[in-house]
């Protein structure tokens, strides 16, 4: 990876020994807030609050639903010279828990106006306990198809986040847009690929830029397919990584770990972090023909053994594979199919297997879109 400047010193050192960072003032009236979340490898999410000319805060992301990180986000907040009450606003990077989770009990204690992207809310007006079990077992046939055994398919999966009763997202953006935040030049900028509706938030004024986990300073966030996604989250993610490039001079203020500058430079060893995991992927399957995304998974390296990783963290490598596998077979690379007959288990779907496609870039006979299998 291409080296980058760390700026938030004191965060990179509470990383380092493993304990929480301080609250710190980033900018005039603008605080940096670490919320624990749980037995995460990340450990924390960082909150941003801003400063508005009458004395109120927005906040960027909540924090993980848990008591403890309630606790914690109340008293950052206190440490900056506001109250909970001085919250006027909530603008959300994603959907994913540890940055919505705590926005509905926040709902619950203050009348703040919440923002996010389209493609995020519209998971939110489901609120049927029928629609969240369809969302499941939709999740279950998937993984199913991609070759997951049972236990990894069916154990442990969790439905909707649910907004308080008559509460919905107030704003919902539908790409980049100006945010009209008193006192601050803040605007939304759409980063699809980690989520559908995945946004960063600059400000040029201020020369920063919010990138929630588009943009980390040490690891790749995780682009995975599942039925909140679009059909190849991974190309959307690589689109995303060019298209904030532009953003070079301003520095990150990610969601996790600590700031940093040379955004750039960040951006161009992550487009090659991928690429290089794309062509691993493709000697995978060069010498494992006709492996299941399941059977790749396992074979290709992992920042630890892959036995090891927990259940939630292995379907997140097996869909982070399968995204890869989209895109090899978008480039005309690789091709997948289900073997012919009925499968032999009629419950269970055959998954799909993958191949290289011949040397005219022909795909083998019985071949079929993964966009519709899965």
């Amino acid at each position: 990876m291409v080296p980058i400047e760390v700026t938030g010193v004191l965060q990179k050192q509470a990383w380092a020994d493993k304990v929480l960072p301080p609250v710190e003032e980033v900018r005039p009236q603008l605080w940096s807030i670490p919320v624990p979340m749980g037995p995460n490898p990340l450990r924390y999410v960082l909150v941003y609050a801003l400063g508005l000319p009458d004395g109120g805060l927005a906040l960027i992301d909540a924090g993980w639903p848990s008591d403890e990180s309630w606790d914690v986000l109340v008293a950052g907040i206190r440490s900056t010279g506001h109250d909970l009450t001085d919250v006027r606003s909530i603008g959300v990077t994603h959907l994913h828990p540890d940055h919505f989770g705590l926005v509905p009990r926040l709902l619950e204690h203050v009348d703040a106006e919440l923002w996010m992207h389209r493609d995020d809310a519209r998971h939110l007006r489901h609120h049927s306990d029928a629609e969240a079990e369809s969302q499941l077992n939709q999740a279950r046939s998937e993984l199913r198809m991609l070759g997951a055994p049972t236990a990894v398919a069916d154990e442990g999966l969790v439905g909707f986040i649910r907004m308080p009763d008559g509460r919905t997202v107030d704003r919902e953006l539908t790409g980049d847009a100006p945010l009209d935040i008193p006192g601050w030049d803040l605007r939304a900028i759409w980063t699809p690929g980690h989520t559908a509706g995945h946004l960063c938030f600059a400000d040029d004024t201020a020369g920063v830029i919010f990138t929630g986990d588009h943009l980390l300073p040490r690891i790749s966030p995780n682009i995975s397919t599942n039925p909140m996604q679009t059909d190849s989250p991974l190309a959307d993610y690589l689109i995303s990584l060019a298209n904030t490039e532009k953003m070079r001079d301003h520095e990150a203020l990610p969601s996790h770990e600590y700031r940093f500058r040379r955004l750039g430079d960040r951006v161009t060893g992550l487009l090659a972090h991928h690429e290089e995991r794309l062509g691993e992927i493709t000697a995978t399957v060069a010498r494992h023909p006709e492996s299941t995304a399941w059977e790749i998974t396992r074979l290709v390296t992992w920042s630890r053994p892959f036995e090891e990783l927990p259940l939630t963290l292995s379907r997140l490598a097996l869909r982070e594979t399968h995204a890869h596998l989209v895109v090899l077979q978008e480039r005309g690379v690789l091709d997948a199919r289900v073997p012919a007959g009925p499968p032999a288990d009629p419950s269970v779907p055959d998954p799909i297997r993958w191949f290289l496609t011949d040397d005219a870039g022909q795909p083998a006979p019985q071949s079929i879109s993964t966009s519709d299998a899965t």
